[in-house]
């Protein structure tokens, strides 16, 4: 009786109060992830090109990829047991070498950065399977299926560790490639198939808060850069003003996720009759691009508070607009995801700022900032009132009513 109370406290609760809860050895987990999203956007600053761009992006990808497959193995390992919190704590010595490593990772530290990554993943799915033994078969076979695909995108990171310039690129982009194709073919494997979504039994509410917390990581870093670019400049009635459109820019990007995505994301997944699927696609995909949009905004924030009157560059101009685009374009993807229907608050948004962008060539960035700062706060208060209506619907009315209406 006692090894049967003892495995299964290795495992979460399903239903209990505290199931969804989460535990203070993730936030203590997270808090390598504040610093791999400040590694990220000041080495985009430094390499302000598209060639540093396009770094950003596979760099992004690879860091929200592994704590994204963390959050869903901690959806069902419990974090109070001995065993996952050692696991977490060794995942944090991997995850602070490779955050390290990502300012030079396309230079002298590309080896350090794909073998760090490649254990973490190959690691934690190969403790998971372990951990499974006591557990579900069918969700220990899915694990199985995971680390064979894992194993296989492990071979092109250490390769193109141990390459360079193009071919460094290439090879993670199709490792990359290789780890998020494998959920949307339910990480199909020779003799083992493929996983059906239900097998996912996802805690929609830690799922839910877990990812709500990493958008406040993000969040934090353009906080952070605010402060401490606002800190090095001269106090004037410019600068007061390019730190104010700053502040109130992300307060947007909190309040439009917070109390209207998260909310309503919520509020489905609770009452769907298929969570594994809808978290899997809503959860694991479109928060990349929620998090890409506030690391952009943190660069475009840091470029205007320096330059915020005078000529503005074509890409300075790309930030600015293209940090909240591509945060209300995730939006509106989880949205679609969730509710089945496209919210027209953030895509009446995404048109307003894309037509703010030819405007660049006569405006300078405080300026231009200030107009798109005021298409999030707009969406915000319309996102607003979208939520509440359809939170007080059952889901599939919901979505036939989102259809019907103007939103």
């Amino acid at each position: 009786m006692k090894k049967s109370v003892s495995d299964a406290m290795l495992f979460r609760t399903r239903g209990h109060a505290d199931s969804g809860k989460v535990s203070f050895i993730e936030l203590f987990f997270d808090l390598i992830f504040v610093f791999a999203v400040t590694q990220l956007s000041h080495s985009f600053l430094e390499h302000f090109t598209l060639e540093g761009a396009i770094r950003l992006v596979l760099l992004t990808m690879a860091v929200w990829w592994v704590w994204i497959f963390t959050a869903w193995v901690i959806n069902w390992l419990n974090p109070e047991t001995i065993p996952v919190r050692l696991l977490l704590i060794g995942l944090m010595l991997l995850g602070l070498v490779m955050s390290t490593s990502i300012p030079e990772a396309f230079e002298t530290t590309g080896l350090y950065f794909a073998l760090s990554y490649a254990l973490f993943q190959i690691g934690r799915s190969a403790f998971t399977v372990w951990m499974l033994r006591k557990g579900s078969q069918q969700l220990r076979i899915n694990f199985i299926r995971i680390l064979s695909w894992l194993t296989l995108s492990g071979i092109f990171w250490i390769a193109g560790g141990l390459a360079h310039d193009e071919w460094r690129l290439a090879l993670w982009a199709a490792a990359l490639a290789i780890e998020y194709a494998a959920p949307s073919l339910g990480f199909w494997t020779p003799k083992l198939g493929k996983t059906p979504t239900a097998v996912w039994d996802v805690e929609g509410s830690h799922m839910a808060e877990r990812c709500g917390l990493f958008i406040i990581i993000a969040l934090g870093e353009s906080v952070l850069v605010t402060g401490a670019t606002f800190a090095k400049l001269e106090w004037t009635p410019v600068t007061l003003a390019a730190f104010a459109i700053a502040f109130v820019g992300t307060v947007a990007m909190w309040w439009i996720y917070f109390d209207t995505t998260a909310k309503t994301g919520h509020h489905f997944i609770a009452h769907s009759e298929d969570p594994g699927r809808v978290a899997r696609s809503a959860y694991t995909y479109t928060h990349l691009l929620l998090v890409a949009g506030v690391i952009i905004s943190a660069v475009a924030d840091e470029l205007m508070l320096a330059h915020p009157t005078g000529h503005m560059e074509l890409k300075t101009a790309a930030v600015v607009v293209g940090g909240p685009w591509l945060f209300l374009l995730g939006n509106l993807l989880f949205m679609r995801i969730v509710v089945g229907a496209t919210p027209l608050p953030y895509l009446t948004g995404l048109i307003a700022l894309a037509l703010l962008f030819p405007l660049a060539g006569v405006l300078n960035a405080l300026t231009l900032a200030l107009l798109s700062v005021i298409v999030l706060i707009a969406v915000s208060a319309w996102g607003h009132a979208y939520s509440e209506r359809l939170c007080r619907l059952q889901p599939a009315k919901a979505a036939a009513h989102s259809r019907t209406t103007s939103g």
